[in-house]
């Protein structure tokens, strides 16, 4: 088992994949005074190139297991295929080291409740890279609605489209949704009931390569959800309709990405005719609020590393990594059924 710094001291970090999105998380670590950037992993020869050339200070290995052994590790981040985390995040916890996953957790809701447990009997971090939780316009989304300017939400409505990249491993809702479903849970703010989803798979009939997921809860709210990898243009949008208020989220918008809608719907009776429902519609200011520009992942891997310093859950915690998978878990089967709604 590693031994765990001191309060102190930096958390010394390793990073397992080098590919994609692992060197956005090596830099990130590399310039966190809280951390360091201990040794990465990586199978390929040209990764492990890359990293070697920019981190000279850094420990490279061809396998991750190397990495998971090493004594000096205190936490490890895993930026690999997500058939892979199970065993890797399950290897890193075993050998005492706290864990950041990339999205989604894992395959399964079985192999999250395994490293759930693990994790928890060894009083470890566990955490999973919800990245958009981070981004400024979803923190400003979510003090809004914790603020309770949107009132009740009734609805949010996701699209989130392009052309490409093509995965091998998982179809379009395990590549592309998990971002918006990790916001819709910490929105919602209720448990998912139900999950209905349709998809067709073009080109590999094994891997739908576009999807609609429709997600309802108890009481009034639904959420809808249109994935996609065969789009001519790159979409990022999302609604998220209250009682009070309507957001508009434009992800491609370069600067005012929120748009704060004061307009809503009321059911009004009307006095003389009183079995008659009335729509009133109230229209009014539309406002763009500042939003923070910190980059998403400088503060996931702060809220890694406090949550490693002050023993607390972080903020996208393994739960939240759970509830995202069972949905698409969920999905999977509704797929199978030609979108026969799967009961959560």
């Amino acid at each position: 088992m590693t031994a765990v710094a001191a309060h102190s001291d930096p958390v010394r970090v390793g990073v397992i994949g080098a590919g994609y999105w692992g060197p956005n998380l090596i830099r990130n670590v590399s310039i966190n005074p809280r951390a360091v950037l201990t040794a990465v992993a990586d199978s390929k020869p040209e990764r492990r190139d890359f990293v070697a050339v920019r981190y000279p200070g850094c420990r490279i290995y061809d396998d991750a297991k190397k990495l998971i052994a090493a004594d000096d590790i205190d936490a490890v981040i895993i930026a690999t295929p997500v058939n892979t985390h199970f065993a890797l995040a399950k290897a890193a916890l075993e050998s005492g080291k706290h864990v950041l996953l990339e999205k989604p957790m894992c395959a399964s809701v079985a192999e999250c409740d395994d490293l759930i447990a693990l994790a928890t009997g060894r009083g470890l971090t566990l955490m999973v890279d919800h990245t958009f939780l981070y981004t400024g316009a979803v923190r400003r989304i979510l003090e809004l609605v914790d603020a309770g300017e949107l009132g009740e939400i009734l609805y949010f409505d996701s699209v989130r489209v392009n052309l490409g990249l093509f995965q091998h491993d998982v179809n379009v809702l395990w590549d592309l949704a998990p971002h918006d479903l990790s916001i819709m849970d910490a929105i919602v703010k209720k448990p998912a009931v139900s999950v209905a989803a349709q998809g067709r798979a073009h080109f590999d009939r094994q891997i739908e390569d576009i999807a609609y997921l429709t997600v309802t809860f108890a009481g009034d709210a639904i959420a809808h959800f249109h994935v996609n990898w065969l789009a001519p243009v790159k979409v990022r949008h999302m609604l998220i309709g209250g009682a009070k208020k309507m957001i508009f989220f434009d992800d491609n918008e370069p600067s005012e990405k929120v748009k704060v809608y004061d307009k809503g719907v009321q059911m009004l009776t009307d006095v003389e005719e009183v079995h008659r429902a009335l729509v009133q519609y109230r229209i009014g200011d539309m406002h763009a609020p500042h939003i923070d520009g910190t980059e998403a992942l400088t503060l996931v891997t702060n809220e890694f590393i406090g949550a490693i310093r002050d023993k607390r859950p972080p903020r996208s915690d393994a739960e939240s990594g759970r509830r995202v998978v069972s949905i698409l878990e969920a999905a999977d089967r509704s797929l199978k059924q030609g979108g026969a709604p799967v009961p959560l």
